[in-house]
């Protein structure tokens, strides 16, 4: 409590730079941490704090022990006109995430459809992020990630699913974009760790323990798996993310994926996935903002159940959260702020 009241603030420019000196004090370039930060700020931008710039200490704890290399050679192959292969070479996460979306872009400006596999990849962060790149530059992105197992098959007693998140996002010229970002899991890990942190229980619904059993300790949780969001149908949904992230992208899936908890110094060979679509191959920006402002008029005036909690699009409450820090400046707790500042130091 006493950490949030006594939070700095910083504008987005200045976290950046910390970020990007952090990132290049544990031996990234200044292009390659600038490219990953990015990702991360926009994050803590949109107020998902778990997956910002405080996955640097984790990212940094795996760069000192070789487990990731702060100076990949990230390789792309065209294999056809509207896909490209991206191998990351164990390089970070976002950054080898950010590449491949830059090349899926690229190829949807000249063919209206871009496609990028990207496979020797680490934990990239958020997919939001990416959604709201690409819809900025005016795509339609349906963008995911494998992950380390922590789902157990429908039906199962071992986790063999990874908590695979997949994001959509549809540009609104002129206005914010519509953004889904979403685990497979009712729950992030990340939620969980903190609860164990603060010593807080969680609720059963997200969790079960090592006996498949639904439980109220973040430390059971921990040890046991995460509950995916629907049942068999989230379960389903993991699959086919893994699928398109790990088995087409040529990067390893299901229990192949190394524990970046477990084995923190061996390579993860996660893989993602992005598919881009210009929308201006479609119809014009004027055309596309229309209908867009009608789709969300539609839905927002709807009647709502509760006259405090109006009806909401996708994406929405990020939005806010991204004008009001961009407009005011973003919290960052003092442990992460020191952390980076002493990250940061060995760049100077």
């Amino acid at each position: 409590m006493d950490n949030a009241l006594n939070a700095p603030s910083l504008t987005e420019a200045a976290l950046a730079q910390l970020a990007t000196d952090a990132l290049r004090g544990l031996g990234l370039s200044q292009r390659d941490a600038a490219d990953a930060s990015r990702i991360l700020v926009l994050a803590d931008l949109f107020g998902v704090t778990t997956h910002g710039v405080s996955r640097i200490e984790s990212y940094g704890e795996r760069l000192e022990i070789g487990g990731i290399k702060p100076q990949p050679s990230i390789q792309l192959e065209k294999v056809a006109p509207t896909i490209t292969r991206v191998d990351g070479d164990n390089g970070v996460g976002p950054l080898v995430g950010y590449r491949a979306l830059e090349a899926a872009m690229e190829a949807a400006r000249t063919h209206g459809v871009g496609i990028a596999f990207a496979r020797g990849s680490n934990h990239f962060g958020p997919v939001a992020p990416y959604n709201f790149i690409a819809a900025e530059a005016g795509f339609a992105s349906i963008i995911g990630s494998n992950a380390t197992t922590t789902i157990a098959p429908w039906g199962g007693k071992d986790a063999r699913l990874g908590n695979s998140p997949v994001g959509f996002g549809v540009p609104n010229p002129g206005g914010d974009p519509i953004i889904l970002d979403m685990a497979i899991s009712v729950a992030a890990r990340a939620k969980i760790r903190n609860a164990a942190k603060r010593g807080e229980s969680i609720p059963s619904t997200w969790a079960t323990d090592k006996d498949g059993k639904p439980t109220t300790d973040p430390k059971a949780a921990l040890d046991g798996f995460l509950l995916p969001i629907g049942g068999h149908k989230g379960y389903g949904l993991a699959l086919i993310v893994d699928l398109f992230a790990g088995v087409l992208s040529g990067a390893a899936y299901l229990t192949h994926v190394k524990s970046w908890v477990d084995a923190p110094d061996e390579p993860q060979d996660l893989g993602h996935f992005f598919f881009v679509i210009d929308t201006r191959t479609l119809g014009s920006t004027e055309w596309l903002a229309g209908r867009m402002n009608d789709f969300t008029e539609i839905l927002h005036s709807t009647p709502a159940a509760d006259p405090a909690s109006p009806v909401l699009v996708p994406g929405e409450i990020e939005m806010q959260k991204l004008a009001r820090q961009r407009r005011d400046g973003i919290t960052v707790d003092p442990e992460i702020l020191s952390r980076l500042q002493a990250y940061a130091a060995r760049a100077a």
